[in-house]
């Protein structure tokens, strides 16, 4: 029986928005490169036998708007017989791409997707909407019909979360520094070099590092940074992740196709899963999503020796691990995550699975799971299965 396999990742390096390292590179073009990189990793597959391109993205406005997905097959260079689609799961829409092209391969409705995602923050402006178009029924709290805080900012989020689930200040620190460490020696040791395709930049230079790791990260530094968000608040710009531009892309087929092309995979789709809660402590969304896909694939935490979850804030991540039981020092994050690498959010999804990939080889491990958080109220996941 075929099964839903990935044979090759892509990602650019991460830059800091609006004055970091990608600022002057359109999105469009970015995922146009990524996705033509990508490709070139595959010699054996013809692009004229790809089903379909699904580009995530989180922001649909000015270069990042109209289908983004059809504008990146062409900037690839695929042929026009290629089509596109842009999906928008907000910070899980490459992981939602992913899971698309697993649904329409058990479903028998094609054998090759290219899966990905794109978020340029500096050039979209930060701006997914104007406050004159917010419905008002997730705004105003005095109306009779008022629904929950649907557009709440994220960062109050996260001090929602941190009230609710005893989160101390201290140990959000503490979870920043160990981040940041720990990026900066996978930066250091070659493990990001494994999996960062470079980007020339209009400069001429080219760009082969992510912005975001800080070397000498100290707690007494992270612990005089003042609130972020509200007064007397627990979240800073240090336990949260920064914002950032960048582009991912892996290449999704059924095993049988693999087979026929002599390519062999890196990892198997076992399962995967979506939930629901309130917006207002949208970080803890991981927790019901991995029990889900646990439960569809018959496993266990115990079963998974890496987890990579996104850092959208330290207070989630830790509300998340204390929740489900993961271990910090054994299988969360073992080279970083967002908080020190950034979060450019319709690129994520694909950027952690490129990263948990390279987490298992590096580790020779056999499973892991992705996870992450959605603005809205939203978990996801998802297990794979290394095969090399």
């Amino acid at each position: 029986m075929s099964e839903t396999v990935i044979v090759a990742t892509a990602r650019t390096p991460i830059g800091r928005a609006y004055k970091g390292s990608l600022k002057d590179i359109r999105p469009d073009d970015m995922g146009g490169f990524i996705v033509n990189e990508l490709l070139k990793k595959v010699p054996q597959l013809d692009p004229v036998q790809i089903d379909d391109v699904m580009i995530g993205a989180a922001n649909h406005v000015g270069e990042q708007s109209l289908n983004l997905g059809r504008n990146i097959a062409a900037l690839a260079g695929l042929p026009d017989t290629v089509p596109g689609t842009t999906v928008n799961r907000f910070c899980a829409s490459s992981l939602q791409t992913i899971r698309m092209a697993f649904h329409a391969i058990e479903a028998h409705e094609g054998e090759v997707f290219v899966a990905g995602g794109v978020e340029s923050t500096t050039r979209t402006l930060g701006v997914g909407f104007a406050e004159k178009d917010l419905n008002p029924r997730f705004t105003d709290h005095s109306r009779s019909d008022f629904i929950n805080e649907m557009f709440i900012p994220m960062g109050l989020t996260a001090e929602n979360v941190a009230k609710q689930f005893g989160i101390t200040r201290q140990r959000m620190d503490e979870f920043a520094k160990l981040s940041q460490d720990r990026a900066v020696a996978a930066q250091n040791n070659g493990t990001f070099a494994r999996e960062i395709t470079p980007i020339p930049l209009p400069d001429g230079t080219l760009l082969a590092k992510d912005d975001g790791p800080r070397p000498n990260t100290n707690l007494e530094a992270l612990s005089q940074l003042p609130p972020a968000f509200i007064e007397n608040g627990l979240v800073t710009a240090g336990n949260s992740c920064p914002l950032n531009d960048g582009a991912a892309a892996v290449l999704v087929m059924s095993s049988n196709k693999a087979k026929e092309l002599g390519i062999t995979p890196l990892a198997r789709v076992i399962a995967s899963s979506v939930s629901g809660l309130a917006p207002e402590i949208m970080g803890v969304g991981p927790v019901e999503a991995v029990r889900k896909v646990l439960k569809l694939s018959k496993m266990s935490l115990r079963d998974i020796a890496t987890v990579e979850l996104n850092e959208a804030f330290a207070a989630q991540v830790l509300a998340v691990c204390d929740e489900l039981g993961i271990s910090i020092e054994d299988q969360l994050n073992p080279h970083g995550g967002a908080i020190a690498l950034g979060h450019p959010f319709g690129m994520t999804g694909a950027r952690i699975m490129t990263t948990l990939i390279n987490d298992l080889q590096m580790r020779d491990q056999q499973f892991g799971l992705e996870t992450m958080c959605v603005g809205g109220g939203m978990g996801m996941a998802m297990i794979i299965e290394r095969l090399l």
